[in-house]
């Protein structure tokens, strides 16, 4: 019998045969006759794998290797059953040799890319982790022993207390930045490790040092990991490590081997799933870690703090003691539309540090540590007590200095509009953030909307004099500027009585507030000051639940169970390097 014929004999042995080992041991996976198609537009589609066919082992590492575009994350990322929406999968992918998808808890997936929270220590990072993806039958204790082992293990015991850092922020290495990242996704001990270039952007002695990590993995704590990883051009002594190897170029395999153990007997279905935290869990860890990150990120809350500040005491210079006389009308007007305007469009400068949570939150959502609404709701919990702040600090400033009318429910109310303004924009700024994940390009955008809606707000042009395509219908009534603005307004001009320049008899007319909301504002006054903030909240809400429902269309995440197709033959040599 021929190398082929002995190499393709092991492998179907494999994908047939019953094992004698305990399923919960190891898991082996294999594929045969795998090919990937991405739709072309141009040309109907194309082939990016063409009839793979090989297997990984327990506690063994395979890596696969070829040059640049010649498939590696593509079959990484379908043997994780990672592949988006516009490929096309056939051939068989089997777990013990039977067709299921990958139950939570078996494998865990590390990217190219170390997306975490700069501002946390290694392990708060990792203790977060284990706090989300560890059951709730496990005491803190415990998940907490669980972390520092797993910390120990990619030996970054050393670097226990320091900060991940990131940009303006000192911090790890690359090299550790990459082992947190391993660090986080086996706290769960997964069975199956996948990796995408665990080396890219490293020095020689920090790859082999991550390497080294990776592969002392296969075997260790009791625990048989099967390993897979694609690399690029790795050293001769990263090289050492691997125990297999796939090679491919253009899509084909040109060499799998070696096999030393491929006629074992793996077969067993792996029935036993974990379970994650619960979701009020998810929601308590998550909404404590995002709370730590806004609190030691100076750009997220605190330097839009020191600026609000800056603003309301110019507001409070510029207007300061407004009085009653016919003048004080205009200067409240506008006095309020800044507030109500430019201090909520402020809220997009935290869009840069969103983003960098979102890289987090996607990482993590796709190796399922936890659910899109567990983040949406924490983000949202998080982020009030800073958001209170800036709205009662700054507002306080402005509003008493500048003598806007007195009674602290006025005062409530006042700062209740900017509170519910700030979620909103905030809000407005993370559907931004789903479908721009671009920062430069989301800020942009999201000043563009926010431009729009101020110009259709009913101030700058009032609501009775806006054309009514587009600007009065629909964009006057979905801009909540409006809504800001005419809570303001009828909080502020309520019960005030004004002067009028023009006497009639030697005595000044008195316009009252309401006259002056109707006439001169022309505020809507069929409904109740409260009702406007009710609105602003609720449109906050609305927004929140667009981008839940965005992110979770676009989670185009399939499993690994592909039904076999008819595709192409392709002659496929195993164990011979061609």
């Amino acid at each position: 019998m021929t190398s082929l014929e002995m190499e393709t004999s092991d492998i179907n042995s494999v994908q047939t045969h019953t094992p004698k080992e305990d399923v919960d041991d190891a898991v082996f996976l294999s594929w045969k006759d795998l090919w990937v198609t991405v739709r072309d537009g141009r040309h109907g589609s194309r082939s990016i794998l063409q009839g793979l066919t090989a297997y990984a082992q327990p506690g063994e590492l395979l890596a696969i290797m070829g040059p640049s575009g010649c498939g590696k994350s593509t079959l990484l990322d379908a043997l994780a059953g990672r592949l988006n929406s516009n490929t096309m999968q056939a051939g068989e992918i089997l777990i013990n040799g039977h067709k299921q998808a990958l139950a939570y808890g078996t494998s865990a997936y590390v990217t190219q890319d170390d997306n975490l929270v700069a501002t946390l220590t290694v392990r708060e990072a990792v203790y977060y982790s284990a706090q989300l993806q560890l059951p709730d039958s496990m005491s803190n204790s415990e998940k907490k022993e669980r972390a520092e082992r797993t910390i120990r293990e990619m030996g970054l015991q050393d670097a226990m207390n320091t900060r991940i850092g990131g940009w303006g922020a000192k911090g790890l290495s690359g090299g550790q930045k990459r082992r947190v990242s391993i660090c986080i996704e086996i706290l769960t001990h997964p069975k199956l490790l996948f990796l995408d270039e665990p080396t890219s952007g490293l020095d020689s002695a920090a790859s082999y040092y991550v390497m080294s990590r990776i592969a002392s993995l296969g075997r260790n704590n009791g625990i048989r990991r099967t390993i897979i990883l694609s690399i690029h051009q790795p050293s001769s002594e990263v090289f050492q490590l691997f125990n297999n190897l796939c090679l491919l170029s253009s899509g084909k395999m040109v060499y799998f081997g070696p096999a030393s153990a491929a006629n074992e007997d793996y077969g067993a279905i792996l029935e036993k799933k974990r379970s994650h935290a619960s979701f009020l869990n998810q929601f308590l860890v998550l909404t404590r870690r995002s709370f730590v990150n806004m609190y030691r990120d100076i750009g997220y809350y605190w330097l839009r703090l020191f600026v609000y500040v800056g603003l309301a005491f110019g507001l409070a210079t510029i207007y300061y003691d407004l009085g009653s006389s016919y003048g004080s009308i205009q200067a409240r007007g506008s006095l309020l539309m800044f507030i109500s305007t430019f201090l909520t469009f402020m809220a997009i400068g935290g869009f840069p540090s969103f983003v960098e949570e979102m890289k987090v939150f996607v990482r993590e959502r796709l190796n399922g540590h936890y659910g899109t609404t567990a983040f949406i709701f924490s983000n949202t919990f998080s982020s009030m007590p800073f958001l209170l702040v800036i709205s009662l600090i700054p507002g306080a400033i402005a509003y008493y200095l500048t003598g806007l009318q007195k009674g602290f429910d006025h005062f409530l109310c006042f700062a209740s509009i900017i509170f519910a303004s700030m979620i909103l924009v905030e809000s407005v700024m993370m559907v931004v953030a789903s479908i721009v994940p671009n920062f430069l390009m989301g800020i942009i955008a999201g000043a563009g909307i926010q431009g729009l809606m101020i110009l259709g707000g009913g101030f700058f042009r009032l609501p009775n004099d806006l054309p009514k395509p587009f600007w009065k219908y629909p964009l006057y009534h979905i801009a909540f500027h409006k809504y800001a603005y005419q809570g303001m307004f009828k909080n502020e001009f309520e019960g005030l009585k004004f002067q009028s320049n023009q006497a009639a008899g030697g005595i000044p007319r008195i316009i009252n507030g309401e006259e002056i909301l109707r006439d001169v504002w022309q505020v809507e006054m069929g409904y109740s000051k409260w009702v406007d903030v009710v609105i602003l909240l609720g449109m906050a809400i609305f927004y929140r639940f667009l981008f839940l429902i965005i992110i979770k269309t676009s989670e185009t995440i399939k499993p690994v169970i592909i039904a076999a197709t008819e595709v192409p033959p392709n002659e496929t040599i195993h164990g011979e390097a061609l």
